[in-house]
């Protein structure tokens, strides 16, 4: 009976250790974009406007847009609105595919890095008008929807923390430890 009240409380502990220290290690995720990912566009945006799971601060470099034959789009200055970061482009470049890189730190001060795939389907040429700069009180909070709609980026995580499955072994491994002591003094009390 003694055995099973220290199984039980085991499992009961290695299950509250694993509740707690995953969502700790939670990182920002990007949840949409315009362009959306893999959208494929006839002209070019204006604006790029991310979306993340959580609110988001600027990352050292927060949003590159990268062409063909690295062609890249001159980027103003990026605004935020609690999770979404919306910042005025100036496209130039041939048509192919482009890749929006961004770079943010979430909640939790890791950086979150990512990119997102769109098509020009035509040439992007610069238009002669000053790029607009809003700020951050004047910036939309876009409703995902259409082309806005929910998408999975490719995100990785720069930091060089423990990842979350580390502490998932470590505690299975520090359950079955107990469990295997456990046991082994119940047998040295049975002889």
């Amino acid at each position: 009976m003694h055995i099973r009240r220290l199984l039980a409380a085991g499992v009961i502990s290695g299950a509250v250790l694993i509740g707690v220290a995953t969502p700790a290690f939670a990182h920002a995720e990007l949840i949409a974009s315009n362009p959306a990912k893999g959208a494929s566009l006839a002209a070019a945006p204006q604006k790029i406007s991310l979306t993340f799971n959580e609110p988001v601060t600027l990352g050292a470099k927060p949003i590159e847009v990268i062409g063909p034959g690295n062609a890249t789009w001159t980027v103003g200055k990026p605004t935020i609105a609690g999770a979404v970061i919306t910042v005025p482009v100036q496209a130039s470049g041939p048509a192919g595919a482009y890749t929006i890189a961004y770079q943010v730190i979430s909640d939790d001060g890791d950086d979150v890095s990512g990119s997102v795939p769109f098509t020009m389907t035509a040439a992007a040429e610069p238009t002669q008008t000053t790029t607009e700069s809003p700020t951050s009180e004047a910036a939309p909070t876009p409703t995902p929807s259409g082309a806005d709609s929910v998408e999975e980026a490719s995100s990785t995580d720069d930091d060089s923390g423990v990842p979350v499955w580390v502490w998932i072994v470590a505690a299975v491994v520090l359950v079955g430890v107990g469990v295997g002591v456990a046991l082994r003094a119940g047998r040295s009390r049975r002889t």
